[in-house]
């Protein structure tokens, strides 16, 4: 997505010309997976992680990920002006999920496992199915979704976890003193992994800059979340129609906030992965 001051027209055309700062040839520098580079503003350093016609996508050294418009002199390699390029075309790697990992093309859904993801409700899950979908169907496994977690005590104990048959749950709003966290105390297990992202709602999962907006509202005590983000929003629009514009603006993993991606790849894991004592 375009930041302020690009758009149909492109740029004003009397601003400066970046690409000659201080009337200086910029150099170009081809984009490389793990390339280091900093942008111009020098508010983020981080390894290229991805990249697409219009984005590239940094991660720091503390596994937080950024994304930047591929701008003119937009960023400083080893401290000075580059101008970041698509590399030539070449022979094509493997194709990518839209969650990062290798697509296997035309894998038909696994049989699914005894094993689940549970989510807290039905937003979380097409969030879930949107960005992870192709990895949950290749290793056959099932996303269910809870409408809140009051009754998660009984509904695990309905799902009776033990060996070859894990549970996870992703959470929202998963914080120390919560009431979430005094209920997920009560499930957690061997056989049952509970994790959780610290935001109210899924929403505000997803990055503000791929919804176009500079950052998720407050929203006042007492005001229904949802309903309170799309009139500070300024949207003319149900929240469910709200949530169909938010979704559609992810599309890959890059567009998701890492407190999130982590905790479901870790879900993932948990309720494919080899465990002790079973085989």
């Amino acid at each position: 997505m375009a930041t302020k001051g690009t758009g149909r027209y492109g740029r004003d055309v009397l601003a400066p010309d970046r690409r000659r700062p201080g009337g200086r040839d910029v150099p170009e520098t081809p984009l490389s997976r793990d390339l280091v580079v900093e942008d111009a503003e020098e508010t983020f350093c981080g390894a290229v992680v991805a990249w697409d016609k219009a984005t590239v996508t940094l991660e720091d050294r503390h596994g937080r990920r950024r994304v930047f418009d591929l701008e003119p002199a937009a960023f400083l390699v080893e401290g000075r002006p580059v101008t970041l390029v698509r590399p030539p075309a070449g022979p094509r790697g493997p194709l990518r999920s839209a969650s990062g990992s290798i697509a296997v093309p035309d894998a038909r859904a696994r049989t699914a496992r005894e094993s689940r993801i549970y989510v807290e409700g039905a937003h979380d899950a097409e969030l879930v199915e949107k960005v992870w979908g192709h990895d949950l169907r290749v290793e056959g496994v099932a996303v269910e979704f809870l409408e809140g977690v009051d009754d998660l005590p009984s509904i695990v104990a309905d799902f009776s976890p033990g060996p070859g048959r894990r549970l996870g749950v992703l959470v929202d709003h998963l914080v120390p003193g919560s009431k979430e966290s005094r209920i997920t105390e009560r499930v957690r297990g061997e056989h049952v992994l509970v994790t959780g992202h610290p935001y109210v709602d899924v929403w505000q999962a997803v990055r503000p800059r791929a919804v176009g907006i500079e950052r998720w509202p407050e929203v006042p005590r007492g005001t229904p979340w949802k309903e309170g983000v799309v009139r500070a929003l300024g949207w003319r629009m149900e929240t469910g129609a709200a949530w169909r514009r938010i979704l559609g603006s992810v599309r890959s993993y890059a567009d998701l906030e890492p407190s999130l991606l982590g905790r479901v790849e870790e879900l993932i894991d948990f309720v494919t992965g080899p465990h002790p004592g079973e085989h």
